[in-house]
């Protein structure tokens, strides 16, 4: 590259952008490092959006996992602007100027749209320039009258008429999903689409691409769909297909606490203020590999819990609907998240609790009489406490098996007298509880037989072979992530200190589903 051509490259903070070190990473990574970056320093995730603590947790967990939000509610809680301001959290990015799709000047030729890979070199021809952060979102009205066209695009009648061949790709103009590559695709009001269109987002999800079956072509596409809708009969117009349903994270956002909707109240009110003032994106602009690896661990006890939860939802009599594999595989991804969100070394009950309610509120469903049409938020509440529930008789479950050839009153006692102390950290007390020290070792010797070593990360791989050569506070966590799981199994036996409920999570089974079954 000359010296007149290293002039014209688009600048970021200043500095030349240098195509060498560039490295494109896809969306996913993108939003996930911007996350974490903000988590690891103190800061609000979603800072522009007041209160739905659970909500905006959610949605940070969604993202974390690289699946895709879907926030349903009634009108006003704030759902557009939420997905709105997940673009803040996205880096400038260079594009090849003048590119439909965005394409990326480090692209392979295969991801490249037809008219940047008709070209020999697209970034000699058409030069470079960066997309801000808040540029990089596409949105979708959804209503009756939202078609495929306004969903995937049309053919430019003007290229046909010009001599064009109808069925070349480069007739075709891309609409609302192309505009989102390397970006978010904001679909408000799915429901409202007809469900025949809604289908076409499958392979978006899915497979990562859009497939244009009258073209014969298939392209692939970089980006993150966030959707908005009512609770089901709520002002639903449509169904959303099933298939669709089980590859979004279902997100209840309710209306804010009346102090919060106060304080919206007076910032939101008219003010004379600064017109077409436009705020930079304060994301860091080269996400690392390194810096979005997941480190998190998931001791083998966490993961059988969650894994046999699902598991029990596809007998569990309260639902009339089950959980797919891939409830399964969220369920364990956005446990890991839940532990990165909150800071954790090692995955804790809690994190299991939120990871599973986040994966199996869209893929499961209550049985008919048990829906409260007229009452949507707390039909989802409903759902999330029979989550609950099914990993409390997973918990049991496992007991059974765990506390074998164990003194059940001397772990009681020990466990009682571990939390009533002060002093040094859970690892350095637990030493002196001779029978719970000894489960917990055996709980961690158990760990290179129960998960494949190739299948866990760097830290896993640590922590599950030499646990006490393991950096201290993942020790320290570690250990009490075994006692946490001990103290649940006890809890079911009785004898627990009451106290230990505000020092331990503890899943609770539904009072509703207790009276039924009597």
């Amino acid at each position: 590259m000359s010296k007149q051509e290293a002039k014209k490259q688009p600048k970021i903070d200043g500095q030349e952008l240098d195509l060498a070190a560039y490295q494109p990473l896809p969306v996913v990574y993108q939003l996930r490092y911007s996350i974490l970056k903000r988590v690891k320093a103190g800061e609000d995730v979603i800072p522009e959006i007041q209160g739905r603590e659970d909500a905006r947790k959610d949605v940070a967990r969604a993202l974390l996992s690289g699946a895709h939000p879907y926030l349903v509610s009634e009108e006003g809680t704030g759902k557009t602007r939420l997905a709105k301001s997940l673009t803040r959290l996205l880096p400038s990015v260079p594009v090849i100027k003048g590119c439909p799709y965005h394409d990326d000047p480090r692209w392979p030729r295969s991801l490249q749209c037809p008219r940047c890979r008709a070209s020999a070199d697209p970034v000699k021809d058409y030069g470079i320039e960066l997309m801000p952060g808040e540029k990089r979102f596409s949105r979708i009205q959804g209503n009756e009258y939202t078609n495929e066209a306004k969903l995937l695009g049309l053919k430019d009648i003007q290229a046909i008429a010009q001599g064009m061949s109808p069925a070349d790709p480069q007739v075709f103009t891309g609409t609302g999903v192309f505009r989102a590559n390397r970006g978010i695709l904001f679909i408000d009001e799915l429901p409202a689409i007809r469900t025949k269109v809604q289908v076409l987002l499958h392979p978006i999800l899915e497979e990562k691409k859009a497939v244009l079956e009258e073209y014969n072509w298939e392209h692939p596409l970089d980006l993150i769909l966030v959707a908005t809708g009512n609770p089901q009969g709520f002002s639903h117009v449509n169904e959303v297909p099933r298939p669709l349903l089980d590859r979004l994270e279902l997100i209840y956002m309710d209306l804010p606490e009346e102090h919060v909707e106060h304080s919206i109240m007076l910032q939101e009110r008219f003010r004379v203020r600064k017109p077409f003032v436009e705020e930079e994106s304060t994301a860091t602009y080269y996400p690392t590999l390194e810096g979005i690896e997941r480190e998190v661990v998931a001791p083998w006890w966490t993961m059988q819990l969650v894994n046999r939860s699902v598991r029990f939802s596809r007998v569990c009599r309260w639902l009339d609907k089950r959980a797919s594999i891939r409830g399964t595989t969220k369920a364990i991804d956005h446990t890991y998240a839940s532990a990165e969100l909150e800071g954790h070394k090692v995955a804790r009950m809690k994190d299991a609790s939120d990871g599973l309610k986040l994966a199996l509120r869209g893929r499961i469903g209550l049985r008919p009489d048990l829906i409260d049409i007229e009452n949507p938020r707390e039909t989802l509440k409903k759902t999330d406490e029979v989550v609950d529930d099914m990993l409390f008789n997973t918990i049991e479950e496992m007991g059974n098996n765990l506390l074998v050839n164990y003194d059940k009153d001397r772990l009681i006692k020990e466990v009682n007298e571990l939390f009533s102390e002060n002093g040094a950290h859970v690892s350095e007390r637990l030493v002196q509880k001779e029978e719970l020290n000894r489960l917990v070792a055996h709980m961690k010797k158990a760990a290179p037989e129960k998960v494949h070593e190739a299948l866990l990360n760097r830290t896993e791989r640590q922590v599950f072979h030499n646990p006490e050569e393991a950096d201290p506070q993942v020790r320290e966590e570690y250990n009490m992530s075994a006692v946490e799981t001990v103290v649940n199994i006890l809890w079911h036996k009785g004898n627990v200190n009451e106290a230990l409920k505000k020092l331990i999570f503890l899943p609770q089974r539904v009072s509703w589903a207790q009276k039924a079954s009597r």
